[in-house]
């Protein structure tokens, strides 16, 4: 179905909150078509948060906050004054499940309304909605009319019956209450909440890839998660509670180094794929507890890489296992995307190709334009789908009541005008 765009002039924020960064991009709306130009960004080292939890609620806080504020003092260069008030939030795909459902609408011959879409849209929503889950996306994929599928807007034409396809994402009460607590007590409100990697894409696919079939793949520091697009829409979305933080936990105790040597040794040095000279190449592994000085440590770059390479396999693996046991079939396409700040290890385009059997790309934002170098890569990929998430498909949840939520009360509200209303 075709979104309504933000109207031109409109003022967009997105918070990423994940486990390695905090990063927050404030955006303004400059044509009719929702497009938008990135006018504040700030990032900041995430504490407080493990593997997409919040475990430490005043840590937390003090990170957004951070971000936020150095976000805001760049775009109070262009709009004078502008407080940040509201935001469109991540969902940490370790907190989220995926539901499919066809609900059958009878239309007895008339034509196919807004009202028809909607009855259909809520009695999908309730047999999601629970005291332990949150509504999160509820995504119509397609509709048969008379036995005829492949429909993607069938307002206005004339049908007995009517079949939407419709793909629902829920989220963790408990988990998305605390980070909501973290975000209320930095004097925020929620517009809205999207999940990571349907963010992920939203940024970095290109149409066709929306359309023929592809898998995004969002590598963070503590989660990889996954989304399926097909048809132009996401249709199946899971994760694994594994990232580059464990990839760094592995080197550290593999070359017995502390954890910022181990990111650092990553980082510089580290591959996803041997190659013949990691041998006879030397790099310097500063031990736990000595001098560096004095007890230099130098081992080849092959040790390294033979500790960086399983872990990256196991990640593709499990990636590979929830796909299969997906039962999408052919629908899921033989293209993959990768994002995240975890995917930018050398070699590691090869090795998913390699595991996966499939086509891999590594992903950047497309539809932000004159994005600064370093925010321009497949880390911030997140950051800039929840600013096209919030510009072009709000419309696939209650943002407008969750506007209109009071703190503390945030997901009660969303719940009690859907049964209210719908």
């Amino acid at each position: 179905m075709k979104h309504k765009p933000k109207p031109k002039g409109s003022v967009l924020a997105a918070l990423d909150i994940g486990s390695s960064k905090i990063a927050c991009f404030i955006a303004r709306i400059i044509d009719d078509e929702g497009g938008f130009e990135v006018l504040g960004i700030g990032h900041q080292a995430s504490n407080g948060i493990k593997g997409g939890t919040v475990i430490d609620l005043e840590a937390a806080e003090a990170s957004i906050r951070q971000a936020v504020n150095a976000a805001e003092h760049m775009a109070a260069q262009t709009i004078k004054g502008y407080p940040l008030r509201e935001v469109v939030i991540n969902v940490p795909g370790i907190h989220a499940q995926s539901h499919s459902f066809g609900v059958d609408i009878d239309v007895l011959g008339h034509e196919v309304t807004d009202h028809d879409i909607r009855r259909a849209l809520a009695r999908a929503q309730t047999q999601a909605l629970s005291t332990d889950h949150e509504l999160v996306h509820t995504i119509a994929t397609g509709f048969t009319v008379d036995g005829h599928g492949g429909v993607r807007d069938p307002r206005g034409l004339f049908t007995q019956k009517m079949q939407a396809h419709i793909h629902l994402v829920t989220g963790d009460t408990g988990a998305l209450r605390n980070i909501a607590t973290c975000i209320e007590r930095s004097h925020l409100d929620i517009t809205a909440m999207c999940l990571s990697s349907y963010a992920a894409g939203l940024a970095s696919l290109v149409e066709d890839e929306m359309e023929l079939g592809c898998t995004v793949i969002d590598m963070g520091g503590g989660v990889t998660s996954l989304a399926v697009f097909q048809g132009g829409s996401m249709i199946y979305a899971d994760s694994i509670p594994v990232g580059g933080q464990h990839v760094t936990s592995d080197v550290a105790r593999g070359l017995t180094t502390t954890m910022a040597a181990a990111e650092r040794l990553k980082t510089l040095y580290g591959s996803a794929m041997a190659s013949s000279t990691d041998e006879s190449e030397l790099i310097d592994v500063p031990q736990i507890g000595e001098d560096p000085d004095v007890a230099p440590n130098h081992v080849p770059r092959s040790l390294l890489v033979g500790i960086i390479q399983p872990r990256l396999e196991e990640i593709f693996e499990l990636v590979r296992a929830r796909l299969d046991d997906s039962g999408l079939g052919s629908a899921i396409g033989r293209r993959v995307v990768l994002t995240g700040g975890a995917s930018q290890l050398p070699g590691l385009r090869d090795l998913g190709q390699h595991v996966l059997d499939k086509q891999v790309r590594l992903g950047r934002p497309l539809r932000v334009g004159a994005l600064p170098e370093a925010v321009s890569g497949p880390a911030f990929a997140t950051t800039a789908g929840l600013l096209t998430f919030i510009s072009e498909h709000a419309d696939e949840m209650p943002a407008a009541i969750m506007a209109q939520a009071e703190p503390g009360n945030l997901f009660d509200r969303v719940r009690l005008w859907l049964r209210e209303n719908w």
